[in-house]
């Protein structure tokens, strides 16, 4: 497995804190390739912390090629060790960059089985007490690097049209209308977690890591749902966007989303 953004996370929870900190001011751009960082000193003053706890941090950076130390003219950032820019997909066009972004990358097929589906699954895909799904787990890469974590549940009826090489190969949405499937609607969540071991592995990143965590129901048209998505994505190389617009008059003034009024940016 290719170590580059894998390195372990620095002991001790202040070093973590730091280490966490300045990997996600070279991911947005607040500190760019070549900037210098400020000396151990001014960083523990910084961050409150001992220059131990910041040299921790630093060996961490520098073990993800993140930064480089230099002996004589202090350390200098790296951001190109992140790789190619995030991919970006925007909250309103969402849908369609799914399947776009399906055919632009790459998808590993990690396991594949057919069985009952967990309470929760069931519960939102409203299925019967003896209905089993597909359940297939996937990374998907974008130039070689693994940025996203994708497990999907399939009623066993729909799932049976298409075969494991299929959803190795095929976006998923294409398989499901394929199918059959006459799509209706779909409702997403997003939140954070953390890596555990497996998913970690499957990511290159340190267990433990910080996670964007995505869980989307899609329904066919009499309501009935027909995949569960539980997504777990690199947020050093994925992002959700939204454009927003003013609208209202006074005190009832407030932002709602811009449909149709964003720009794509699938990398």
């Amino acid at each position: 497995m290719d170590t580059k953004g894998s390195s372990l996370l620095p002991e001790g929870a202040k070093a973590r804190l730091v280490y966490l900190s300045l990997k996600d001011e070279i991911a947005d751009g607040r500190l760019a390739d070549g900037d210098n960082l400020p000396g151990e000193q001014r960083l523990a003053e910084t961050f409150g912390v001992s220059r131990v706890t910041v040299r921790r941090a630093l060996d961490a950076l520098s073990a993800d090629g993140l930064i480089e130390r230099r002996v004589g003219s202090g350390t200098v950032v790296r951001a190109n060790g992140f790789g190619k820019k995030p991919v970006a997909m925007d909250f309103t066009t969402l849908m369609p960059q799914l399947v776009e972004m399906g055919q632009s990358t790459t998808a590993r097929l990690l396991s594949f089985s057919y069985g009952p589906a967990p309470d929760f699954v069931a519960r939102a895909m409203k299925l019967g007490a003896d209905e089993k799904v597909q359940i297939a787990t996937r990374v998907r890469s974008a130039d070689d690097r693994p940025f996203s974590h994708l497990t999907t549940y399939v009623p066993e009826t729909i799932a049976r049209n298409y075969s494991e090489h299929d959803l190795a190969t095929t976006p998923l949405f294409k398989l499901l209308e394929r199918s059959g499937v006459h799509i209706g609607d779909a409702q997403q969540s997003v939140s954070a977690t953390l890596a555990g071991p497996e998913v970690a592995e499957a990511l290159e990143v340190a267990v433990g890591s910080a996670l964007l965590s995505l869980r989307r129901v899609v329904r066919d048209e009499t309501g009935k749902g027909v995949e569960y998505l539980s997504a777990l994505y690199r947020p050093d190389m994925f992002r959700l966007e939204m454009a927003l617009t003013r609208v209202g008059s006074g005190s009832s003034r407030h932002w709602e989303p811009a449909i149709g009024k964003t720009e794509a940016d699938v990398a």
